[in-house]
């Protein structure tokens, strides 16, 4: 049996190699052969980690949250429509590091879809950020930068939906959808839900 030390140590590795196979893959190309080649080790040391491809797949997802949970970012200033404009553009992909973590989220939808359990986990990742938005449009209607008859679920909803559809954009066509470009897109929305105040 090895020690704790030494098991950490490898999951570790495990974790680093799922992350490169996925960074460069997607999740489409991920699998046990793959993570092996990536660590230079048999895939049936990978089998004591992962007895199924859906256990893989699950593991993948849990590196990837904590991969986007810990990643460098913008603390948003404060609750309101400057929190909001903060807080959304951490999701674009802004840099190479934000580019291969979105592509990282957008590969998983496929299994997502074809897989109730994903799907559900998926949709309580998408719930959480709009809840993690949520305190931003509740400030600015209280600080009066938007009107006070606001539906905010629905202003979350429309800025979430608005935000992910900047990032699918610009993953599939950078070119036309530069860093500066997805900036202004998304303040010509802020500015355009405060314009209507």
């Amino acid at each position: 049996m090895p020690a704790r030390g030494d098991h950490d140590a490898r999951r570790r590795d495990v974790s680093e190699a799922v992350w490169r196979v996925l960074a460069a893959r997607g999740f489409g190309g991920l699998t046990l052969r793959a993570v092996a080649a990536e660590m230079n080790a048999s895939t049936g040391l990978l089998t004591h980690y992962f007895p199924s491809k859906k256990a893989l797949i699950a593991y993948a997802l849990d590196v990837a949250d904590e991969r986007t949970a810990t990643r460098p970012q913008e603390l948003p200033p404060k609750p309101g429509m400057d929190g909001l404009r903060t807080a959304l553009t951490n999701v674009l992909p802004l840099t190479p590091e934000a580019a291969a973590m979105n592509r990282v989220w957008v590969s998983s939808w496929d299994g997502s879809l074809a897989d109730p359990e994903l799907g559900t986990r998926e949709r309580n990742r998408y719930e959480g950020w709009r809840a993690r938005l949520r305190p931003h449009v509740v400030a600015a209607i209280d600080n009066g930068d938007l009107p006070p008859e606001t539906d905010v679920d629905e202003l979350v909803a429309t800025v979430a939906a608005f935000t992910h559809g900047i990032v699918v954009q610009a993953l599939f066509d950078p070119g036309r959808f530069p860093a500066a470009r997805q900036k202004a897109l998304l303040d010509g929305l802020l500015h355009a839900l405060q314009a209507g105040h």
